[in-house]
C-alpha cells in the first residue's frame, strides 16, 4: 500500500487567512487608539505635534511585519 501525505482539515483556516483577519482588526484598532491620543496632543507645540505623528505613523510596521513573518512561515 502507498504512502500518501495526509489529507489536510479543510475546515481549518489557513495561517495567511487568520494573519489578513488580525491585521485588519489589530490596524484598526490601532487607527482608534491613534485617534484617540491625539485628541490630547492636538493644540500642543507643533514639534510634539510632529513628532507624536511621525512615530504614530510608522509605529504599525514592526507588528505588521512580524505577523507577515509570522504567517510565511
Amino acid at each position: 500500500m502507498a504512502n500518501f501525505p495526509p489529507k489536510p482539515y479543510l475546515g481549518a483556516m489557513s495561517k495567511s487567512m487568520l494573519a489578513s483577519i488580525i491585521g485588519i482588526i489589530g490596524f484598526l484598532l490601532y487607527v482608534a487608539g491613534v485617534i484617540l491620543l491625539a485628541d490630547h496632543v492636538l493644540g500642543t507645540h507643533w514639534t510634539l505635534e510632529f513628532v507624536y505623528f511621525a512615530l504614530a505613523g510608522i509605529a504599525w510596521v514592526l507588528p505588521a511585519r512580524a505577523l507577515i513573518i509570522w504567517a510565511a512561515r
